[in-house]
């Protein structure tokens, strides 16, 4: 199901989008559904990167396959 909002853009973004949807012969909606649902990946990147740098920095514990096994009976 479809959910409605409301955003703001400026204006020379709007226009480019609206010239993006007249020469595909698509809506505003599907533009940006698409448009967003690409940007996850650079999103998935951008996470990725961070958890890399808590890593290297030791604010993250890791924790080896075995170890979680024998945390969780598997032994």
């Amino acid at each position: 199901m479809k959910k409605a909002i409301n955003i703001r853009m400026d204006e020379a973004l709007l226009t480019d989008l609206d010239s993006y949807a007249q020469e595909l012969d698509r809506s505003r909606t599907y533009i940006i559904e698409k448009a967003v649902s690409t940007y996850f990946d650079t999103l998935d990147e951008m996470i990725s990167d961070k958890r890399i740098d808590e890593l290297k920095a030791g604010e993250t514990e890791v924790y080896s396959l075995e170890e979680i096994a024998q945390r969780l009976g598997f032994n």
